[in-house]
């Protein structure tokens, strides 16, 4: 039940948003027990968003997971997001920032896991 919330200051085509979509269904799988089949995925583009003082191109994005998720995964989790980002967008990893969230607590079709 992961969400990945994209947010960047850059206008983004359709076709590259539903590649990024496609290519974060498959980088959620870094994450054990993680896949597409539950993925949702969120992008806003054209997102007022300055880093360092500058409007140059950058990137927020927010993972929330069911559950929790080792350092490692994570970590590989954010290598893979920002080589996603840097080359369908041009964004450089030094202005990505990956933000997780685990909860105990996700409800779906009525009810909660």
């Amino acid at each position: 039940m992961p969400f990945i919330n994209v947010k960047t200051n850059k206008q983004i085509a359709d076709d590259v948003k539903v590649s990024i979509k496609s290519k974060l269904g498959t980088a959620i799988t870094l994450i054990p027990g993680k896949s597409e089949s539950w993925l949702m995925v969120g992008i806003e583009d054209s997102y007022d968003l300055w880093f360092k003082g500058t409007g140059d191109p950058a990137a927020m994005v927010e993972v929330s997971i069911y559950g929790s998720a080792s350092a490692d995964a994570m970590s590989a989790l954010t290598g893979s997001i920002t080589d996603i980002l840097g080359g369908e967008l041009s964004i450089p990893a030094s202005r990505i920032y990956v933000k997780y969230t685990p909860t105990n607590y996700w409800g779906w079709n009525g009810s909660n896991f």
